[in-house]
């Protein structure tokens, strides 16, 4: 196994996230993406669940900001548009490429047969969840996933700008 690339949470991270989503976080294993701020952007979650249950979604979108923005793309039509870009030979090939990197990632922390060659988002072949690209596009980086890539510079939201709440509704 490989070294995750991300850094455990702690405990404040924990209660961070938990605000975030409005329920108490589950099988956090890692912050894999920071606001400019600090504040948890991206949760990893465990390939694992708990309670037995194979779960695809390493990177999870969590900054309420930035869900919100990508919710808006995709009650645009944007993933549409996305996924009509699929078609130019280079990008689908980048977009297996990320599909492969995503599928390293979470085999590093742990393989589940049950999800092999499944990873998130529709990835290799499809556009089906923003929230997930734009959340493995915010761990891994810039250029990993183009269609991450591409949502992120639609989106009304920034990872450079700082959008936190500390949750008691003043801005930090």
């Amino acid at each position: 196994m490989t070294t995750p690339p991300f850094v455990p949470p702690t405990e404040a991270d924990i209660r961070v996230v938990s605000r975030q989503l409005g329920r108490p976080a589950r099988n956090v294993i890692g912050i894999a993406a920071r606001c400019v701020c600090g504040a948890p952007t991206v949760v990893a979650t465990s390939p694992r669940l708990d309670d037995g249950t194979p779960f695809p979604t390493l990177y999870y979108l969590s900054h309420p900001a930035a869900t919100a923005a990508i919710s808006t793309l995709e009650a645009n039509g944007v993933m549409t548009e996305l996924q009509d870009l699929l078609n130019d030979e280079g990008i689908a090939a980048r977009y297996h490429a990320a599909h492969a990197a995503y599928l390293a990632d979470r085999e590093g922390i742990e393989v589940v047969p049950e999800l092999d060659g499944i990873s998130a988002g529709g990835m290799p072949v499809r556009v089906k969840c923003l929230h997930a690209l734009a959340g493995h596009s915010l761990a891994a980086g810039p250029g990993v996933n183009p269609i991450g890539d591409l949502a992120l510079e639609r989106a009304a939201w920034s990872p450079t700008v700082c959008e936190c709440e500390d949750y008691s509704g003043t801005p930090s």
